[in-house]
């Protein structure tokens, strides 16, 4: 599903929203959960998983090209654990039978 997707249902499921409240409402939650990771927050969405972010630590590097040893900052990488609701939905629908 993408953004233009997901816009869609929710106007679906709202009738009442406008085209622009809905979208308003979207970049709300989606800019309020970026800024939470990065403040180094977690975000927990109950029923469907939760966002949080590692730092990977400063480390020395290789150029595959040259061999050359180079140096890799420290950085943010976000991380997402689905839920045991959602874990199950997937399942059901992958198990045979």
């Amino acid at each position: 599903m993408i953004r233009s997707e997901l816009l869609a249902k929710l106007r679906q499921e709202n009738p009442h929203l406008t085209a622009l409240a809905a979208e308003k409402a979207l970049d709300t939650i989606l800019d309020e959960i970026a800024e939470a990771l990065s403040q180094g927050h977690r975000v927990e969405l109950r029923g469907f998983g939760s966002f949080f972010s590692k730092v990977r630590v400063a480390r020395v590097g290789r150029n595959p090209r040259t061999g050359e040893a180079v140096e890799i900052a420290p950085k943010r990488h976000m991380h997402f654990r689905a839920s045991k609701q959602i874990l199950k939905q997937l399942n059901r629908l992958t198990t045979p039978g």
